[in-house]
């Protein structure tokens, strides 16, 4: 007879409501996100010339703003490690909860760990890392099974409101890569290049569900989390090369039912047909000359059971 499994996750302590948000933000002469199958060119849609950064690009800089803002001296404040972090290898964060439970003692591998020890190292992955009950994870695919997730939390690849201009920059470097290029030139410089956007002004959207938060234990505590690192995850991750980028607006649709009391599209139609370009504009290159609306203009037109917020001061 099947034992029942441990509960790691308390489904009572996760968000009870349904949000869906709206998320923009801009960036000036860098690039928001290289497309590596083209020469790192910023991405954008061949047929419209909108600029585009993948939901990839911005859970990354989300899950590192969170992992830092939560590190202190090399180590990480309990259920905020990271899953998916540079330097670290799937199968190794995998293993930690065969190491941890007792109950997983020497079930490390695929054909002996049953559908029960795999629930519990889910459950141990959910509450350990953040990511993982934020955006979910597959995570069998090593010896160490922890089964899928499906996160509450789920992001578009953002869009950019007019087409963007890229430029491509020739650059110069006094040192060589090589003492052999040194050796094999008269040149005093080695050339380079450096791709931007002039400017674009982008649009992502989100969606986050209290049934599958119920599945993950994403609690309200970490949606605070999520906020502040959408607000404050640009200003963590400068580079050069990314040029000037800022959070203006997370637009922050609360839904009184679990199952939402309006279609997320038409909340977003709210906002989305009110950004426009200033009269006489034709060529934006500052936030400045866009209008984008106010909560306070969109608030009459809200549907029942409905309530918005802007949660950065754009």
């Amino acid at each position: 007879m099947a034992t029942e499994t441990r509960q790691l996750i308390d489904p009572t302590t996760a968000i009870k409501k349904r949000y869906d948000f709206l998320y923009i933000f801009d960036v000036t002469d860098g690039n928001p996100n290289g497309d590596p199958d083209f020469d790192n060119t910023p991405r954008f849609d061949p047929e419209t010339f909108q600029g585009l950064v993948s939901d990839v690009c911005l859970k990354r800089k989300i899950r590192d703003y969170i992992y830092y803002a939560k590190e202190s001296e090399g180590r990480v404040e309990p259920g905020y490690d990271i899953f998916v972090r540079s330097g670290t290898s799937l199968e190794n964060q995998q293993r930690k909860p065969f190491d941890a439970l007792p109950e997983l003692k020497g079930k490390a591998k695929a054909k002996t760990t049953g559908s029960e020890d795999i629930e519990l190292a889910r459950q141990w992955m959910c509450v350990n890392f953040f990511d993982v009950r934020t955006f979910g994870a597959v995570m069998g695919t090593t010896d160490f099974r922890c089964g899928q997730v499906r996160g509450p939390v789920q992001l578009t690849f953002a869009r950019s409101r007019h087409r963007v201009f890229t430029s491509e920059h020739g650059i110069t470097r006094v040192a060589f890569t090589t003492e052999e290029k040194r050796k094999s030139t008269s040149a005093t410089t080695e050339m380079g290049n450096k791709k931007t956007v002039a400017y674009g002004l982008y649009v992502a959207h989100g969606f986050i569900s209290p049934q599958l938060a119920r599945t993950t234990g994403f609690n309200d505590t970490d949606l605070d989390v999520i906020w502040q690192a959408l607000n404050s995850m640009f200003g963590f991750d400068r580079s050069a090369a990314r040029g000037l980028m800022a959070a203006r607006h997370l637009f922050v649709f609360e839904h009184e039912s679990p199952l939402g009391n309006a279609p997320a599209h038409k909340l977003f139609e709210l906002i989305e047909n009110r950004i426009n370009l200033k009269e006489g504009v034709e060529t934006p290159r500052a936030y400045g000359e866009y209008i984008v609306p106010s909560v306070a203009e969109v608030s009459p037109e809200l549907p029942a059971g409905i309530s918005l917020r802007d949660l950065v001061a754009g």
